[in-house]
């Protein structure tokens, strides 16, 4: 019998674990017995499988690389987002999604016919791609663009072409992307890459069948064995179900609910539920001494300094960007139109910068007219959205609809991956906000 280590303190996993491998052991010396023979045809099977199942996701890859880089090329022709090419030659010549899949589909065994079929969708790609190309210079042309990779660059326009308006060039490339013939195109690649894709069907099929064949030989044997076996995994399931899987979900349930674990399951279970529980108590401690109103500021409901402080050093600042906010000419403001106007400019500001950034950042007031927002989760790519989003508050802030009058802010902007510390980077992003300063005011300058 399993010996329990403490009265009132469970089984522990150590002996459980011990008893297990020895079932196990034996478990498994029964069925070697008898599954020798059937573990090299499964492991036949399981070998084909596989392999036809890689090829078939090779297959569906190249699929939706194509119908990736068609979907690039149209939202960039139509819209000129630089982003799109970028993405599209990123897939293209980084990913290479495509030159993958026919690579692992020479590497299998009798898949010429799928192989040829592939081929000939990459082909019809490549052929596509190049009306793409055309269609991107074009763009390119109309929008002035200058910044563009390098392939493009050896794309002529045809003299009639070169010769249109921007306008003209723009409708032109959204035609080459959308017409009749390009989609006739498409066609072409897609029937390519389906005929491949039945073509491994009938492979899979004919290797499935013969494996399964021999599988079924010989498992007359295993059967019995197994008959064996269900009784020891009840055991085991009982076992693991009663020493460990209902206790996590019943502490699951508990933490959701927010409250203490309870202490059941096995020894080292119990030792995590009450290391659990007493970090839980400091938890609500912790939340007893930082209520709302001591977090944050009384006026625009934003954090206040010691909210900012808090979340400065609980924040993984590593995946936060740090955005300082300093209104320009507010002085000015209280000057012109009083200190209640310029309380309402900064409660305008606050409800500005709650509406263009996610429920998951944070806003905080530090001093003044100094907002500090952390968004959080985001990597260092995402330099053009923050932009975009300092042009709409600025726009916000400039609209005079509301009876207020006109303001701007200027913005310091750091990722946390860019400083040592949390003083590093206030210091940068505080740099950065002077540079804005500098250069004009309203506007953004990344550090």
């Amino acid at each position: 019998m399993l010996k329990i280590t403490k009265k009132g303190d469970g089984l522990s996993l150590r002996t459980v674990h011990l008893w297990l491998v020895i079932g196990a052991v034996v478990s498994c010396s029964l069925m070697f017995l008898f599954t020798f023979h059937l573990a090299d045809s499964f492991q036949k099977l399981t070998e084909a499988s596989e392999q036809q199942i890689e090829l078939r996701n090779a297959a569906t890859e190249l699929i939706e690389a194509s119908d990736y880089l068609t979907e690039r090329a149209q939202r960039f022709t139509v819209e000129g987002d630089m982003r799109f090419l970028d993405e599209y030659f990123e897939e293209a010549f980084e990913a290479n999604h495509r030159e993958e899949a026919i690579t692992r589909m020479a590497d299998g065994e009798g898949t010429q016919a799928a192989l040829e079929r592939l081929q000939d969708a990459m082909y019809n790609s490549l052929l596509l791609m190049r009306r793409e190309y055309y269609a991107m210079k074009l763009v390119i042309e109309a929008r002035g663009y200058t910044d563009y990779p390098e392939i493009l660059r050896s794309v002529q326009l045809e003299e009639e072409d070169r010769a249109l308006t921007s306008e003209e060039k723009m409708h032109r490339a959204m035609k080459m992307v959308l017409d009749e013939e390009y989609y006739r195109q498409k066609e072409l690649v897609r029937s390519s890459m389906k005929a491949s894709l039945e073509e491994l069907e009938l492979i899979a099929y004919d290797t499935d069948h013969s494996a399964l064949a021999s599988l079924r030989d010989e498992m007359i044997g295993v059967r019995i064995v197994i008959v064996l076996q269900a009784i020891g995994i009840f055991f085991m399931v009982w076992l693991t179900s009663h020493l460990g899987i209902h206790p996590v979900l019943t502490a699951v349930d508990r933490i959701k609910a927010d409250s203490p674990i309870p202490v059941v399951g096995a020894n080292e279970f119990r030792y995590l539920a009450r290391t659990y529980n007493a970090m839980y108590e400091v938890y609500k401690s912790s939340l007893e001494h930082l209520n709302f109103k001591a977090s944050h500021d009384e006026l625009t409901g934003a954090y206040n300094r010691s909210g900012y402080d808090l979340l400065l050093s609980s924040i993984n600042l590593s995946n936060t960007y740090m955005l300082l906010f300093d209104m320009d000419n507010f002085k000015g403001v209280n000057d012109t139109y009083g200190h209640e106007t310029g309380d309402r400019v900064l409660i305008k500001l606050a409800d500005v910068l709650r509406n263009n950034f996610r429920s998951d950042d944070y806003i905080c007031r530090i001093g003044g007219d100094e907002f500090v927002v952390f968004m959080v989760h985001a990597t260092e790519k995402q330099r053009n959205l923050i932009s975009q989003k300092i042009v709409e508050i600025n726009r916000e802030l400039g609209d005079t609809a509301d009876g207020l009058p006109p303001t701007s802010v200027s913005v310091g902007i750091v990722h946390g991956s860019e400083a040592a510390s949390a003083e590093e980077l206030f210091e940068k992003t505080d740099a950065a906000m002077y540079r804005a300063k500098q250069h004009g005011k309203s506007t953004c300058r990344f550090g």
